[in-house]
C-alpha cells in the first residue's frame, strides 16, 4: 500500500465532499488492484538493436532491408509519403489512416548505397539506411532534414510486448511544432512532452502538460526544407526535444535532437517532405480529408456549464436579439440531463426541449448538445441496459465491466474500439435529435473516471476489442475518443443523411479531422490562458486538425473586461467561435462587461458575420488540400526564421493578418510582416513586409491586416455575397478563392478563382474559368486606393 494515497484518500474523505468523493476513493483502490492483477509484471529485459544489414528484398515502392536482428521495410507512397516499419511492421493496422493506405509508388527503387548501406530515392526526398539501420532523409538535392540513429528495443526476457526507443537528429536551425494541442507552443522549446490524453483535472496554464489531445506527429521547419514525421503506434509514451544551436563550441553547428520513447507497440512512422502546404496536403491524403462543417458552425456559439432551464436559455437568447448580437448556437452542458445520465433529459427544467430547440432554429439559433461517454451502471438506465444486452463495455480481465466515477456516479464505459459498440452508440444518438439538438460536443472523453489519487482515467489493464485483435487500456487509451468520434460521425451520417454532422471532442488523436473538431478544454482565466488558446489553435492545425478554438473568456474565474474582450476578439478570427464557463465561473455574455466592451464585441460579433463567406471558403480548403483555416506567418515563406520564431500573429487563410493583444494595458503592438504589402483594414494605412511594425491596437479592436491583391469573400449589407478586393500594389496581381456553399449537404460546389490586376488608375477584378475569363458575379468592393 502507498502511503501517500492511503492519506489522499483519508483526506478526500474526510473533507466533507458529495458521495462522489467517496466513489472516487473506491474506484482508485479498485483501478489499483485490477491492475497489480492484470498487467504484466515487469522483470528482466533485454536490449536490442538492429544489428548489421544481411541482405535485401525488393518490393514495390522500396523494399526489405534484413539486419542480423531486425528488419526494415521502407515504401515511398503514391502520393510522396514515405513508410518505414521495424520489425516487419506494415502500414496496416492503424487508427489514424484513411482507409488502407495509399498505394506504393512504382518508381521509386532500393538500390545500393555507399559503405554497405542502402537507399530509396522518391520524387520529394532521398532515404538512406546505412548498414547498421540509421535512416536519413534528405532532400533531392542531398541536404539532410532528419537522421534517425539506429533504434533500440528493450524486450522482457520471457516474451511479451517491449518498448523502444528511436533518437533523431534535425538541422541546427530547424524549429518543432506539433504534438497535438499543447498550450506552450505553437513552437515546442527544449523539454519532454508525454504522450497520453489526460484530464489535467483542473484548469490549465500554459505550463501544463500533457493535455487532452496529444498526438505522436512532429511538424519540423528548417532553412532547407520543411517535413512532417508520424510516430504511428498508440501506446503512451514521451518526446524529447532540444532544438540545435548554430556555431555552438568552437563555430561548429549543434543538430537539434528528438527522441521518442514509446512503452510498447510497432515502431512505424511516416515521413513527408516540401512545403508547409504540401506537407499539409499529404497528412490530410494519409490520414483523412477534414470534415466539412455546416455554415452555422462557423458563426458565434454561446456555452455555459449552469443553463439550468428553458427559461435560462430564453434569456440568454433575447438578450442577443434585444442587442441586435449575431447569435448562431447555444450548448447545453450535463445540467440538462437528467441526473447527469447521458441521452436523457430533466424534464422539471427543460419540459418542453423540441419545442425550445424549434423555436430557436425559426430565429436562426441550433441546440447543441454535451455527450459524455460514461453510461450510470444502474438497472432502469436505457442505455445501460441496452448496452449490456449488446455487451457494449470494456471489461476486466475477468470478463466483468469496468467500472468508473463521473458525474452520472457509477459508470461503466463503451468499448469504442468495436465495430459492433459503435454502431450501437451511433444509433443512440436518434435520441438527441428528437429533442431537436443540430450538434454534438465530446467531453471527458480521455476518458476520464474520477479519481482520488493516480490517473484519472480506465485501469491499464482494462480489456478492449481493439478491432478483433484485443488488447488492453495501454494500447486503446490513446485512440479512445477517435473512435467514439467515429461511432457518432457514422450514426448521424446514417441517422440525418442529407446534412454534414458537427461535432466536435475534447480528446482524440491522429485523423480526428475526418469527423469533426475539437476545442481547448478548461483553460484558465487570465492572460496567460489567452495565450494559451492561440498556441492550441495554430498547434492543432499542423497536426491536420483546422477546425477548433478555446473557451474564450476562459474556463474558471472571472475575467477583468479588458481581458474578456481581446479574448472575445481573438475569437472571432478562429474557427470555433464560442464562449464558454464553468459552472462556478463568471457570466461571459458581452452585456455583463459594460457599455463599452458591448459595443466593442458587437464590432467583432457583426466582422465575424460579414467574414462568414470566408470562413466557408477555407472550410472547404480545408477538406480538399489540409490546410488549416489559422496558419503561422511561416506558413508562405518557411525559409525566413523571423517568421518562424512569431508565436503572437497568425494568418488567416491566405489574404488577412491577424495580430491578436495578448497583454493587459496594450493600445498599440508590434506586429512581424511577411513579404508583401499589408493594408490595415480599418484605416487601409500601408505597411511593406518583410519587417516589423508598430500597429495601433485600441480597445476596440485588435490589429487586422489584409495582403495586397487580396480577393475576399464577404458578406454583403443585403446578406448576398460580395467579393471585398485589396488593391495589388502597382505592377503585381493578386488573387483570392471563393467557394460558394448553400450551407449544408454533400454537393461539391465548384472553386472559383478570382485575379486583381492594375491597369494605370484602375484594379481589374475578372474570374479564370476553364473556358477563359470573366467577370465577377457578386458585387465588388475595392478597398486601398484612398
Amino acid at each position: 500500500m502507498d502511503g501517500r494515497d492511503l492519506v489522499r484518500s483519508v483526506s478526500v474523505v474526510g473533507s466533507g465532499r458529495a458521495a462522489l468523493g467517496l466513489r472516487t476513493v473506491r474506484a482508485s483502490w479498485r483501478r489499483r488492484r485490477l491492475d497489480a492483477a492484470g498487467l504484466p509484471r515487469r522483470g528482466p529485459e533485454r536490449a536490442r538493436v538492429p544489428g548489421q544489414v544481411q541482405g535485401v528484398e525488393p518490393a514495390p515502392g522500396g523494399g526489405l532491408i534484413r539486419f542480423s536482428r531486425s528488419e526494415l521495410r521502407i515504401v515511398v507512397a503514391a502520393n510522396g509519403a514515405v513508410f518505414w516499419g521495424w520489425d516487419g511492421a506494415g502500414p496496416q493496422p492503424s487508427y489514424a489512416l484513411a482507409g488502407s493506405g495509399p498505394e506504393p509508388d512504382p518508381r521509386a527503387v532500393l538500390e545500393p548505397d555507399k559503405d554497405g548501406g542502402w537507399r530509396v530515392v522518391a520524387e520529394r526526398m532521398t532515404v538512406v539506411v546505412s548498414r547498421h539501420g540509421a535512416v536519413q532523409v534528405c532532400t533531392p538535392g542531398g541536404v539532410m532534414l532528419r537522421r534517425d540513429l539506429p533504434p533500440r528495443w528493450w524486450e522482457p526476457v520471457g516474451g511479451g510486448a517491449g518498448r523502444w526507443m528511436q533518437r533523431s537528429e534535425v538541422a541546427a536551425d530547424a524549429r518543432f511544432f506539433g504534438l497535438g494541442g499543447r498550450s506552450s507552443g505553437p513552437r515546442l522549446r527544449n523539454g519532454r512532452y508525454r504522450l497520453w490524453n489526460t484530464d489535467p483535472g483542473r484548469a490549465f496554464g500554459p505550463g501544463d502538460d500533457p493535455l487532452y489531445l496529444t498526438m505522436p506527429v512532429q511538424l519540423v521547419v528548417a532553412d532547407a526544407g520543411t517535413h512532417v514525421v508520424f510516430h504511428d503506434t498508440t501506446w503512451d509514451g514521451t518526446v524529447v526535444l532540444r532544438e540545435g544551436e548554430e556555431g555552438a563550441g568552437s563555430g561548429h553547428d549543434r543538430a537539434g535532437h528528438c527522441e521518442v520513447r514509446m512503452d510498447g507497440g510497432p515502431l512505424r512512422c511516416w515521413v513527408a517532405v516540401g512545403t508547409p502546404a504540401r506537407v499539409l496536403h499529404t497528412w490530410a491524403a494519409l490520414t483523412g480529408a477534414p470534415a466539412l462543417p455546416p455554415a452555422w458552425a462557423l458563426g458565434h456559439h454561446h456555452a455555459r456549464w449552469g443553463f439550468g432551464s428553458e427559461q435560462e436559455v430564453r434569456r440568454i437568447v433575447a438578450g442577443y436579439q434585444e442587442r441586435g448580437l449575431p447569435l448562431d448556437a447555444v450548448h447545453l452542458d450535463i445540467d440538462h440531463y437528467d441526473e447527469h445520465r447521458v441521452f436523457t433529459v430533466d424534464q422539471e427544467r427543460f419540459p418542453k426541449l423540441p419545442v425550445l430547440a424549434e423555436e430557436l432554429r425559426r430565429d436562426g439559433v441550433r441546440l447543441v448538445s454535451v455527450v459524455d461517454p460514461a453510461v450510470r451502471a444502474e438497472p432502469g438506465n436505457a442505455v445501460y441496459e441496452s448496452g449490456s444486452a449488446a455487451d457494449a463495455f470494456v471489461r476486466d480481465g475477468q470478463d466483468r465491466p469496468v467500472r468508473g466515477v463521473a458525474w452520472a456516479g457509477e459508470s461503466v464505459f463503451p468499448d469504442f474500439t468495436h465495430a459492433r459498440v459503435r454502431a450501437w452508440w451511433g444509433r443512440l444518438y436518434e435520441e438527441r435529435l428528437g429533442q431537436g439538438f443540430a450538434g454534438f460536443w465530446h467531453d471527458l472523453n480521455e476518458p476520464t473516471s474520477f479519481s482520488a489519487f493516480g490517473e484519472p482515467t480506465l485501469p491499464r489493464s482494462a480489456r478492449h476489442a481493439l478491432e478483433g485483435r484485443g488488447g488492453d487500456h495501454r494500447e486503446a487509451h490513446n485512440v479512445y475518443a477517435l473512435c467514439m468520434a467515429q461511432a457518432a460521425y457514422e450514426g448521424l451520417r446514417e441517422l440525418v443523411p442529407g446534412e454534414r454532422p458537427f461535432l466536435f471532442s475534447r480528446s482524440g488523436w491522429a485523423g480526428l479531422q475526418r469527423y469533426g473538431g475539437t476545442w481547448s478544454g478548461d483553460v484558465a482565466t487570465g492572460w496567460p490562458g489567452l495565450r494559451a488558446s492561440l498556441s492550441l489553435v495554430l498547434g492543432l492545425g499542423l497536426c491536420g486538425v483546422p477546425y477548433s478554438g478555446p473557451d474564450v473568456g476562459g474556463f474558471d474565474g472571472s475575467p477583468s473586461p479588458e481581458l474578456y474582450l481581446r479574448w472575445f476578439q481573438l475569437g472571432a478570427y478562429l474557427p470555433l467561435f464560442r464562449t464558454h464557463a464553468s459552472l462556478r465561473a463568471g457570466r461571459r455574455e458581452p452585456w455583463e462587461f459594460g457599455a463599452e466592451v458591448l459595443e466593442h464585441a458587437r464590432v467583432a460579433l457583426l466582422e465575424r458575420r460579414r467574414l462568414l463567406p470566408y470562413f466557408v471558403t477555407l472550410a472547404h480548403l480545408a477538406r480538399r488540400t489540409g490546410a488549416p483555416y489559422v496558419r503561422p506567418l511561416w506558413w508562405g515563406a518557411p525559409e525566413d526564421r523571423a517568421l518562424r520564431d512569431c508565436e503572437d500573429t497568425f494568418l488567416l487563410g491566405d489574404g488577412l493578418l491577424v495580430a491578436p493583444v495578448l497583454e493587459p494595458g496594450a493600445d498599440r503592438r508590434a506586429v512581424q510582416l511577411p513579404r508583401g504589402r499589408w493594408y490595415d483594414t480599418v484605416t487601409e494605412q500601408v505597411y511593406e513586409g518583410p519587417g516589423q511594425v508598430v500597429v495601433e491596437a485600441p480597445l476596440s479592436r485588435i490589429p487586422v491586416l489584409a495582403r495586397a491583391g487580396a480577393v475576399l469573400p464577404v458578406r454583403g449589407a443585403d446578406g448576398g455575397l460580395e467579393l471585398e478586393v485589396w488593391a495589388p500594389a502597382r505592377g503585381r496581381t493578386g488573387s483570392g478563392l471563393v467557394v460558394p456553399d448553400p450551407g449544408d449537404g454533400w454537393d461539391e460546389p465548384e472553386i472559383e478563382r478570382y485575379v486583381a490586376r492594375r491597369q494605370g488608375g484602375r484594379v481589374v477584378v475578372t474570374r479564370d474559368r476553364e473556358d477563359g475569363v470573366a467577370g465577377p458575379p457578386y458585387p465588388v468592393r475595392l478597398r486601398g486606393l484612398g
